[in-house]
Formats: C-alpha cells, structure tokens, sequence
C-alpha cells in the first residue's frame, strides 16, 4: 500500500512499545500455557497486546533508496521487486549482494505500482486503485495481459494454487491464478479481534508473513483459520536504515529463500535489505 498525497518520508513513526516488560511477560506466559499461540520468544519492543517472535540480524545488503518497496521476493539468486508512486513505479530484477538493477520494467505513469509475485514462470504484480492487475513474463518482462480485481490491491503471495491477496482490510482474497477471479475469503484475527491494513505478503514454510501497516510488525497468520499466531517487531531495524543516510518510510517488503531458509526484510526508500533470523 502506498501514501497517498506524496510522500512524507517522516509520516510514520515508532508507536509506544515500552510498556511494562513483566506485565508483557506475564500475559505471554498465561498465553503460552493456554495454548493461544506458537510463539517461544518475546521481542524487546514487548507490549501487552502482542506476543512476538525475536529475531537477530544476519546480513545486510544495499537496497536502492529510490525504490518505494511495494512487493518483494526472491528467486534463483536473484530479488524481484515492485515499487509504488506515480511516474516511478516499476517491476525490477535485483542482485542480492550489490543492490543492482539487472533489469526493470517501468509502469505508465497513470499507476501505482503494488503487490508482486511468482507463479508458473510469470509475475503477477498489482495496482493500488485502478482496479488491474498485470501479469509479465519472468525471463523478458514482456507483458502477456492484464486482470481486473475490485477494490485496491495492496499485497500479493501464492501458496503455489491460489493467489493471496491483501487490500488494507481484515481480510485476504484467494483469487484462482488462471482466471484471476476470487474464489474466497479469508478473515484475518488475533484473539478474535479483526486485524486491518495488512499490506506486504510472503508465504514463509506455509505460513501468510504480512506487513501490517503503521506497525513495525510482521503477523504471521496460519492460513487455514486466518489467526496471527505470532509477530515479529522490527522497530529496532528503523533507526540503522535512517543512520545509513537516506531518509526513510514505512516497513515494507518481505521475500523468503525457501532453499536455504533466508528471509530478507526492508521498508520503502530504506537504503538497506536485513537478512534476519526467527528465534524460535
């Protein structure tokens, strides 16, 4: 998802998330013993609403600070990115180690640039609210059609049959890969509350990642019963993108090496992308 009346690089900032760390640690231990959550860890940005995941970090590497991180993956060695605002969206082919662009595809200035991912040798990417969708060619970037969805696309994923799409609600679309039309509905919750403005998606070892907008947070949500199970707080990542020099926005941007089990993480206009690790 996208701001959108241009872009205040200092609209979001970290929410309160210094609340009483015993008080957070005792409502994780009452969760843990009633069995509502997975999660082993807690993160030092503790509050007493969430349960998290910690993580640490593994690798940096360069990241293009003029790319506004719509949707990410990794493929083969190599990243695909989509990135948002008019007259600077695109779909591009990116070197891990360097940051180069190897190859890109830029949109009509009339669209915004969102949501992206692989299936079956194409790249499915979204747009936040012309209501179409384009699908190219992995190998050329050619453009082979479009698809029309209603409402705003924000983020995209697969679970290798269905398209899992998010569009800033409490829900996530499954939309079939060959006709593009919804087949069904997933209500997205966290103790059986509704959770909104999910954003960015990545499947992770058959679970939905998804960035959760004026969050630092990634939820991760099983997809047969749409519960977060846990989150990773990623606010302490903020202040070592803004220390690299470039002014920064919002969280955003998940994409995951499932053959060696790496996961990349980075935020619109970041000038870094963090390989982190779950602490499980």
């Amino acid at each position: 998802m996208g701001v959108k009346s241009g872009v205040n690089l200092n609209l979001y900032h970290l929410p309160g998330m210094y609340a009483n760390r015993l008080a957070g640690l005792l409502v994780l231990t009452l969760l843990i013993l009633i069995g509502t959550t997975g999660c082993a860890h807690t993160s030092e940005y503790m509050n007493t609403q969430h349960v998290f995941h910690d993580f640490e970090i593994v690798n940096t590497y360069p990241h293009d600070p003029e790319a506004f991180t719509q949707g990410l993956l990794f493929l083969d060695g190599y990243l695909y990115e989509s990135t948002g605002l008019r007259g600077r969206s695109s779909v591009r082919k990116v070197e891990l180690e360097t940051g180069k662009i190897i190859q890109i595809h830029k949109l009509d200035s009339k669209y915004f640039g969102e949501g992206l991912t692989e299936l079956d040798g194409r790249l499915i990417q979204l747009t936040l609210d012309a209501g179409v969708g384009f699908v190219y060619d992995l190998q050329t970037f050619e453009k082979k059609h479009t698809f029309q969805y209603n409402g705003r696309g924000w983020g995209l994923t697969n679970d290798g049959e269905r398209l899992i799409m998010s569009d800033g609600s409490a829900y996530l679309r499954f939309l079939d890969p060959e006709t593009f039309r919804e087949t069904g509905r997933l209500a997205v919750t966290e103790r059986g509350e509704p959770v909104e403005n999910l954003n960015e998606l990545q499947m992770v070892s058959g679970k939905i990642y998804a960035n959760v907008l004026f969050t630092n947070h990634i939820a991760i949500i099983n997809p047969d019963t749409g519960e977060i199970e846990c989150r990773i707080d990623l606010g302490k990542l903020l202040p070592m993108a803004r220390d690299a020099g470039s002014p920064i926005n919002v969280l955003n941007g998940i994409a995951y090496d499932a053959a060696n089990d790496r996961l990349f993480v980075t935020g619109k206009l970041w000038p870094i992308l963090f390989e982190i690790r779950i602490k499980r």
